[in-house]
C-alpha cells in the first residue's frame, strides 16, 4: 500500500513546466527557464523561427502557452490585420491568433488548465500543443508576413492569402 502511495505522489505535478522542459529536451531544443513559472524557446519552422513560451498560474492551475512570429505589423495596418484575425480564428479549433497593439507581433496562443493532470499526460499535451501552434503558424505564416510588409493589400489580395493552399508546388 505505501508503494502505491509513492507511486501516487509521484504522479501528481505542482508545475507542468517541468514536463515541459522534458519534451523540451527530448526534441533536443535549448530553452531559458526565466522563473519556476515561466519558460521560453526558439523553434525553427519551415517559414521562420518562433519564440514560445509556457507561463504556468499556479492559482488557476492554468499554463497560458503562445508562439509568436519573428514578425511586427505597424500600427497602420491595424483594420487589416483585424480582419485577417477574424477569419482565420473562424476556422481554429483550438487556441487563437492574436496581434496586441502594443507590440505588433502575431502569435498564437490557448491558455490550459492542469488542475488533476498527472506528469505523463501533461507531456504528451504539450507535444501535442506545440505541433498544433506550429502547423497554424506555418499554415498562417504568409499573410502575418504580407501584413507585416510594404506589400499593397486589398480584399482581393486578402482573399487570396487567406485560403487555403491545395497541395505543393
Amino acid at each position: 500500500m505505501i508503494q502505491d502511495n509513492n507511486l501516487a505522489m509521484f504522479e501528481e505535478i505542482s508545475n507542468p513546466l517541468d514536463g515541459v522542459e522534458e519534451f523540451l529536451s527530448g526534441n533536443d531544443w535549448i530553452f531559458n527557464r526565466t522563473s519556476t513559472d515561466e519558460l521560453t524557446v526558439n523553434v525553427t519552422g519551415r517559414a521562420g523561427t518562433y519564440r514560445m513560451a509556457f507561463i504556468w498560474q499556479e492559482e488557476f492551475s492554468a499554463m497560458q502557452f503562445f508562439c509568436e512570429y519573428d514578425l511586427r505589423i505597424p500600427k497602420e495596418r491595424q483594420e487589416l490585420t483585424g480582419q485577417a484575425l477574424r477569419v482565420i480564428n473562424e476556422r481554429i479549433w483550438l487556441g487563437h491568433f492574436d496581434v496586441p497593439v502594443d507590440t505588433g507581433l502575431p502569435c498564437f496562443r490557448h491558455t490550459s488548465l492542469f488542475r488533476g493532470w498527472t506528469h505523463s499526460s501533461n507531456a504528451e499535451h504539450v507535444g501535442d500543443l506545440v505541433d498544433i501552434a506550429l502547423s497554424e503558424c506555418e499554415r498562417h505564416h504568409n499573410i502575418f508576413r504580407m501584413l507585416a510588409s510594404s506589400i499593397g493589400l486589398d480584399s482581393d489580395v486578402m482573399t487570396l492569402v487567406l485560403s487555403d493552399e491545395a497541395g505543393q508546388a
